[in-house]
């Protein structure tokens, strides 16, 4: 799929969703569908559906997202979903992390491709240097990377208090609050619910659970760590 081809095939939803900087979302399209492919960062099938699925399905999500926030892209990946993110609301402060070096490679191409105002960080949200490295940030998103309970444990650590968790989850959204309530709870989250984003964009909407943290939860695996308020967290020009 070129680049001429993921123009042809961009829906009216994506004029309304990334405006003035449709051609940089579509030069993304454009380079999942071909080095992303390639490189193994999507699947084959999913380059003639990576509007409605990947792009959109993502973008939506800033409307539950507040200001000039500050978000950590758990796990992105391909870039999915923090590229989307940043190019629908270029005023976030966006940082995506991912553990594994040839996605890190990927993503630090992605963004100066796109001339993004967006950091990559090599790690895992577990990591004490990650956590201090991040501070405490605003929202944490993030798109199948693990079940609820455990995306939880990772997620909320890197929340300042009352910053929330936005995980994709579609289907499986209000099973898992279900099942994972209380796990969630356990590690400091509060006001747990399913948000559905995107009416008269995507379809179907993009379900979404949402978690806020709570006031911070004593855990010995991570002992003497201090957060840095979001509100001291160095912003980048």
């Amino acid at each position: 799929m070129s680049a001429v081809s993921a123009e042809s095939a961009v829906p009216e939803a994506a004029e309304v969703v990334f405006a003035g900087r449709l051609p940089l979302a579509v030069r993304y399209a454009a380079l999942l569908a071909g080095p992303g492919v390639e490189r193994g960062l999507i699947g084959p099938r999913e380059a003639g559906r990576l509007w409605q699925r990947h792009l959109l399905n993502c973008a939506v999500i800033g409307e539950v997202i507040a200001g000039d926030a500050s978000v950590v892209d758990l796990g992105s990946g391909a870039g999915l979903p923090g590229v989307p993110l940043a190019l629908a609301r270029p005023e976030l402060d966006i940082t995506l992390l991912e553990p594994m070096a040839r996605r890190v490679a990927w993503l630090n191409e992605v963004v100066s491709e796109l001339d993004l105002r967006v950091q990559v960080v090599r790690g895992r949200a577990e990591d004490p240097a990650v956590r201090s490295s991040l501070g405490s940030v605003d929202v944490v998103v993030a798109r199948a990377v693990a079940p609820l309970a455990r995306l939880a444990g990772w997620a909320l650590p890197l929340l300042a208090e009352g910053g929330t968790l936005v995980a994709l989850k579609g289907e499986t959204a209000a099973d898992e609050v279900s099942r994972d309530d209380e796990a969630v709870r356990s590690v400091g989250g509060r006001a747990v619910r399913v948000h559905d984003c995107g009416e008269g964009i995507v379809d179907p909407l993009t379900r979404v659970v949402i978690v806020e943290r709570g006031p911070a939860v004593a855990r010995h695996d991570h002992a003497g760590a201090r957060a840095v308020p979001a509100s001291r967290r160095r912003r980048r020009s």
